[in-house]
């Protein structure tokens, strides 16, 4: 009975390793457990990121335009000289330039120096016979990025442009009588770019 409680303590007493793990190196030693012994390390190292951009864009641009000249009467002259109503026009520029970039923010993520396990290490000696020692490394590294980009854009341009009327009687002589051109311009450039 003495005999079986020594080799015993010698198993419980001859156990001695060091576990030493952090993020991205992991190590471990086993070293005199004794015959017969069971020893079992485990690593397990799981490293989780993940980003959510959501990028909302609103561009709305309303520009209704009017403009009108005054009519042109030219009666009851003997002679009448020529007449012109003004020039009618309306010119509209809009211009927009939206750029969303998300490459940054997930470009750190995936590029994070995570548990990867190339620095792992394990050293087992003087463990006895008939022992069964077991070191078992483990590293997940989960990146999740996830990009929600909603654009909205809209450009309502309405114009409006009317010369006025010219009228032209009544009169012995009358020279040339001119309404002014009515005119329009419109011009819409959007340029977006998304980067994630």
């Amino acid at each position: 009975m003495k005999k079986l409680l020594r080799y015993m303590a010698a198993i419980v007493t001859g156990l001695s390793f060091t576990v030493t793990g952090v993020a991205g190196a992991s190590s471990a030693t086993l070293d005199t457990t004794g015959p017969e012994s069971r020893n079992e390390v485990r690593f397990e190292n799981r490293v989780r990121r993940e980003v959510e951009n959501r990028n909302e864009v609103r561009v709305h641009n309303d520009n209704p335009q009017s403009a009108y000249t005054g009519d042109v009467k030219v009666v009851h002259n003997t002679t009448a000289e020529d007449a012109e109503s003004g020039m009618a026009h309306n010119d509209s520029l809009l211009s927009t330039d939206v750029v969303v970039d998300n490459t940054e923010t997930a470009g750190e993520v995936a590029d994070c120096a995570c548990a990867d396990g190339d620095d792992d290490f394990a050293d087992i000696y003087l463990t006895g016979p008939h022992s069964r020692n077991t070191i078992t490394f483990r590293n997940r590294n989960e990146v999740m990025v996830e990009n929600k980009n909603n654009l909205d854009i809209r450009n309502s341009n309405e114009q409006h442009a009317r010369s006025g009327d010219v009228y032209v009687g009544g009169n012995t002589t009358a020279g040339g009588a001119r309404s002014g051109d009515a005119t329009n311009i419109g011009t819409t450039e959007v340029v977006v770019d998304v980067l994630n």
